[in-house]
């Protein structure tokens, strides 16, 4: 049975669970939601799920929502992704879900997709500062390490790489991150991995005025 992912190419949230069952090769299948459109507020998408959020897993019965759910739930169907230390698996899950993540798609969306006259003052730079000390604490963890937890590759590493392929500025810089940037490398060469906009339907440029021909 083919599992359906309700995702968008620019969801970072979205990209960790498609990641995930990517790297577990799963069968799946995205389902294109209309972000901008305003399609995760229609009743339709309401039904599916009441949150008004992306990612929505879907196999057979079973919906899912939220990544974290959708990653540890893939990690134990398939016994791969968990690691050698579950405990510290699920504590880089959740430091990434609050401290990462929790800032990034914020700050992403407001510095990228949210027009300039609508962006609330100092808000993206408070998040940006948050950001920068998330960062030092990854990049200090990942100094000696391959992988953020033991017998990694986890779904910790795919969450909390969650917004750090995109392209567009948010305050990242894998330049400044040396030891973030070798464990992205690590990330990008595993087999099944893609960019998000690779893998999931949606860019920014399919939102770009048109030019009359």
């Amino acid at each position: 049975m083919t599992a359906q992912l309700w995702c968008f190419g620019e969801s970072g949230n979205a990209y960790k669970a498609a990641l995930t069952m990517q790297l577990v090769g799963y069968d799946w299948h995205p389902v294109y939601v209309d972000f901008f459109g305003g399609e995760a507020r229609s009743p339709a998408f309401r039904a599916i799920n009441p949150m008004g959020e992306v990612p929505v897993f879907r196999e057979g019965d079973l919906t899912l929502t939220q990544s974290a759910v959708i990653q540890l739930h893939l990690a134990e169907r398939t016994g791969r992704l968990m690691g050698s230390d579950r405990n510290e698996t699920l504590r880089w899950l959740m430091f990434d879900n609050h401290k990462i993540s929790g800032q990034a798609g914020p700050a992403r969306f407001l510095m990228n997709f949210l027009p300039e006259d609508k962006r609330p003052a100092g808000a993206a730079s408070y998040l940006q500062g948050r950001l920068q000390a998330a960062y030092q604490v990854l990049d200090a963890h990942l100094a000696d390490r391959d992988w953020v937890a033991p017998g990694g590759p986890t779904i910790a590493d795919a969450a909390l790489c969650g917004y750090l392929f995109y392209p567009e500025p948010f305050g990242f810089d894998r330049a400044d991150w040396p030891h973030i940037d070798r464990w992205l490398g690590g990330i990008a060469a595993l087999p099944g991995w893609k960019h998000p906009y690779d893998l999931m339907p949606g860019h920014p440029s399919d939102r770009a005025p048109k030019e009359d021909t």
